[in-house]
């Protein structure tokens, strides 16, 4: 069976925990993006996903101008490259994401989606 680092998007959209919603819903919207890292240098900080732009907006009117560290999931799971395809879907599916960072030796190297990983698995 086919490995996380094999589906994985290599392309990594990272944004700082000071980048507020609306920038980072704007980059997101760009590049047709679910998700973007919240990154300090090479330090994963968090995950801020669309769910979290919803959430934002939803709960504080003037979200769109709040920093995106008030609405990452902070200190997201992460998931070895060399985890198994069908391990990932299942923790995935466990847990309710839909995007998880994926590391090579403690580093973050790239992201899988869930449509990457069903992809991989039809």
């Amino acid at each position: 069976m086919a490995t996380v680092g094999e589906v994985m998007t290599r392309t990594i959209l990272s944004v700082d925990p000071s980048t507020t919603v609306a920038e980072a819903a704007t980059i997101m919207g760009e590049r047709a993006a679910g998700s973007a890292l919240v990154m300090d240098g090479q330090s994963l900080l968090g995950i801020f996903t669309e769910r979290d732009i919803v959430k934002a907006l939803g709960e504080h009117f003037d979200a769109a101008g709040h920093p995106v560290s008030e609405w990452m999931t902070s200190d997201p799971m992460t998931v070895p490259a060399e985890t198994p395809v069908g391990d990932a879907l299942r923790t995935m599916l466990d847990r309710g994401f839909r995007h998880l960072p994926v590391t090579e030796g403690g580093a973050v190297v790239g992201v899988v989606s869930m449509r990457d990983l069903s992809a991989a698995t039809s």
